[in-house]
């Protein structure tokens, strides 16, 4: 059960940063708002999520204004969607092993 657990990433043990990985792992990309609007977060705790995951190569930004409004997009990183998919797969590895 020990090797399972080896995989499962810290970075993703919190509920807001598996909620974003989780919607950009089914979105190209997406504006800050909506994470802000589907995950319920000020944008103080949302931004800190967020710097989080970019710090650790987890996710992409672009930064753009749009009708003169600034607008930020997220996407995973190929280092994010990878460290997400290990990371799921621990889980559902360990969610087997104490199944039997």
């Amino acid at each position: 059960m020990k090797e399972y657990l080896d995989d499962i990433n810290k970075a993703f043990e919190s509920k807001v940063r598996l909620g974003i990985m989780s919607m950009l792992m089914v979105n190209d990309e997406v504006e800050f708002n909506t994470f802000k609007e589907m995950l319920g977060l000020t944008d103080g705790n949302l931004a800190s999520h967020l710097k989080t995951l970019e710090g650790l190569g987890y996710i992409d930004v672009k930064k753009q204004f749009v009708d003169r409004k600034p607008r930020t997009t997220y996407s995973r990183s190929p280092a994010g969607e990878q460290a997400f998919k290990v990371h799921l797969q621990a889980l559902e590895a360990l969610i087997r092993q104490t199944a039997d």
